[in-house]
């Protein structure tokens, strides 16, 4: 018997792994909202699950992302808790999600504060990542909407800090 699956979700919905992320985890179950999808990120990284973060984020955005340098920052980093602080509907197919990620790198504690884009493709949430190359504000969008990029996903992107 795996007793982690009973332990607390990291995520900090104050239900279980098993019965709150794990499924989501495994492809089970899509996340229902942005939100869900932002949690389930959050344990990914804590647990190091470098493929689901992968998995979840804009299909055009994939081949930009390093599994290695995700994988060591994810093993690196000492994971201390998320307070999710807002979950916005933008419209039918978009979202935000404003949230901080707490954690030790080092000797330092750090709080990371995010406002993030999410966009649904096809009945999933997906997340946009802000820090990999993006189209300019008049190419056609990464979600495949066939809207300008400035039009569609590019309005929930807040520039990197």
């Amino acid at each position: 018997m795996n007793t982690h699956h009973h332990l607390p979700c990291p995520c900090g919905s104050g239900t279980s792994y098993v019965g709150c992320c794990r499924p989501l985890h495994l492809r089970h179950i899509l996340p229902p909202t942005a939100e869900a999808l932002m949690r389930s990120r959050y344990s990914a990284y804590v647990l190091h699950l470098i493929d689901y973060i992968i998995a979840t984020t804009v299909p055009a955005q994939q081949t930009f992302l390093d599994a290695a340098e995700l994988m060591q920052w994810s093993s690196e980093t000492e994971w201390l808790g998320l307070n999710v602080i807002s979950h916005k509907i933008l419209g039918k197919d978009h979202a935000q999600v404003e949230f901080e990620a707490y954690f030790r790198d080092g000797q330092h504690r750090s709080a990371h504060h995010e406002l993030s884009g999410f966009v649904n493709i096809g009945g999933q949430w997906y997340f946009i990542d802000p820090t990999v190359p993006l189209p300019t504000m008049k190419q056609p969008c990464i979600c495949g909407s066939g809207k300008k990029f400035k039009a569609c996903c590019g309005k929930y992107l807040k520039p990197v800090a």
